[in-house]
């Protein structure tokens, strides 16, 4: 690291003011601050929140969602072979090879898309790179089908990137959660690639890794099935494990836990924010599961409440995006208040619309629209108690 040290200090001048390279000036400051921690101090007042920076922050978000990232490569070859009929010829290294190269191109695109116009805006802005995109470059491609075509991720990559980040300032000042964004576009522009039974298995062999070439293989979702009107064909130990169809990085809530638990670790992410979407989703199902709603209607409103928690996006959901510290509730009150929000909103979605029986993205976007809400209401109460609490003295 030394080496790397006297090297970036040694080309440093043509970036410099007057240097041949001014104009990439923004470039150099965002590998050289990714790479070591700024030496600069401040020369004015300064409120120090703690010791460690952002970039800092999303790397241990980004070792977090290792395990998901990890398993979904697995899931995905696992999913394939399971399907053609060759599972049982195949080895652990087939699986996870075959998983690995067909999730790594979406992994890439989605970085040089996002990072590309994050590197463009910077120097058309004259500022320095933001990190955000850091996070949202690798969630974007586990919340998405194997099957996504790489067109449509790059689409939305730039949309989510320009209309949900840098329109609104960048990292630390957007609304709404960039992957979420992201993932709505590809909902609502092409639903015919982002649901149904052949969205969720790759067919294409890749590099010689993959089973002989099948014309297509079709498989459900569990959410999919309740939705359709018919019976889950996972048990609950594969439901907890992932070894079912879905997105990506989704489906293993034993990766995600252990991401969960890096991020609490850690102290990132809030554990009161993800608990409270749990409570929110297990209190929601609960309520439908006693109400008397007609099955026939409503399919995924007898569905256990255990269920409801570790099917879909639910547990990535809770732990990955809605605790996202840009985009959530701040106050401490406030984060009972969205994550129970969210986890409630998320089964309701499921519930009342079968058509559409992931609900998670769309209850952490009406969640990111209420925080602020939730946050002034706090505030403001807090102001009142306080100021009668002074008037009765």
């Amino acid at each position: 690291m030394k080496a790397l040290r006297k090297y970036l200090d040694k080309v440093k001048p043509h970036f410099e003011e007057g240097g041949k390279l001014h104009a990439f000036r923004s470039v150099y400051d965002g590998f050289d601050t990714f790479l070591f921690v700024p030496n600069t101090t401040s020369k004015s007042g300064v409120s120090i929140h703690d010791a460690i920076d952002s970039k800092r922050i999303m790397s241990f978000v980004v070792i977090a969602l290792m395990p998901a990232l990890l398993f979904g490569m697995y899931n995905v070859g696992y999913q394939t072979y399971k399907l053609a009929g060759a599972l049982t010829s195949a080895t652990f290294f087939d699986l996870f090879a075959y998983g690995f190269l067909a999730v790594l191109p979406k992994i890439l695109v989605s970085y040089i898309v996002g990072l590309g116009i994050e590197f463009a805006w910077a120097q058309w802005k004259g500022e320095e790179i933001q990190e955000g995109y850091l996070v949202s470059g690798i969630i974007i491609p586990m919340i998405v089908p194997i099957n996504c075509p790489l067109w449509m991720l790059a689409l939305a990559c730039a949309f989510a990137v320009i209309f949900a980040k840098e329109i609104f300032g960048g990292t630390g000042m957007n609304i709404f959660n960039v992957a979420v964004a992201a993932r709505m576009f590809l909902f609502f522009s092409y639903p015919s690639k982002m649901t149904g039974d052949t969205v969720w298995v790759s067919t294409d062999q890749i590099l010689g890794f993959g089973p002989d070439k099948v014309d297509a293989l079709t498989a459900a979702t569990p959410l999919g099935q309740i939705g359709a009107g018919q019976d889950i064909q996972a048990s609950l130990c594969d439901m907890i494990t992932g070894l079912i169809p879905g997105s990506i990085g989704e489906t293993s809530v034993i990766a995600i836990a252990i991401g969960a638990f890096i991020l609490l670790w850690t102290g990132i992410a809030s554990w009161k924010t993800m608990l409270s979407v749990f409570i929110g989703g297990t209190v929601m199902a609960l309520l439908f599961n006693n109400i008397g709603m007609n099955p026939q209607d409503f399919p995924a409103s007898q569905l256990p409440w255990y269920e409801h928690l570790v099917l879909g996006g639910f547990c990535f959901g809770a732990v990955f995006m809605a605790t996202d510290p840009v985009t959530s509730a701040r106050t401490e009150s406030g984060k009972w208040v969205y994550g129970f929000l969210i986890g409630a909103l998320a089964i309701i979605v499921r519930v009342m619309n079968p058509g559409y029986p992931e609900g998670m993205m769309l209850a952490i976007f009406f969640g990111n629209m209420f925080a602020p809400l939730i946050d002034y209401c706090v505030v403001q109460r807090n102001i009142s108690k306080r100021t009668k609490r002074v008037a009765n003295k």
